[in-house]
């Protein structure tokens, strides 16, 4: 289900130049009406379902409603964002709650390199059928 909006939460992020969630969505699908400065998703049948809005949203203003096949009717799932991790609040249908709290790093923004280790690119390979970007190291 897609990613929606309660209005009576959102504060369209104190009317920066873009909305918290608008940065995060990969599909750039949030938008932000500035009449009433409230954002929204522009075009929810395009949702990914990532929860990238949903756990940014500084005033816990977005949702997605889980499919019946694993959050049963009147359930939910609540992210809380915190400075060091995201607590995962599950609301079952019958009122019991469960919650789950995971990092969000384990490592200084910025300070991994993705290519550590990996052989420089042949470009001269880049036209060959079946070439990648990425050769296994030979041990």
């Amino acid at each position: 289900m897609p990613s929606f909006v309660i209005a009576e939460k959102c504060d369209g992020c104190k009317a920066q130049d873009k909305t918290a969630c608008q940065y995060i969505c990969p599909h750039d699908l949030m938008a932000l009406d500035r009449e009433k400065m409230k954002a929204y998703n522009q075009e929810p049948e395009q949702c990914w379902e990532c929860y990238n809005c949903v756990k940014i949203c500084p005033q816990q203003a977005i949702e997605v409603r889980g499919y019946a096949d694993y959050i049963p009717l009147g359930g939910n799932v609540i992210p809380l964002r915190g400075t060091d991790s995201i607590m995962w609040t599950i609301k079952f249908r019958n009122g019991a709650l469960k919650r789950f709290k995971f990092p969000i790093r384990t490592t200084p923004e910025g300070s991994i390199d993705p290519y550590k280790g990996l052989p420089e690119p042949d470009y001269s390979k880049i036209k060959q059928p079946g070439y990648f970007n990425y050769e296994a190291k030979k041990a």
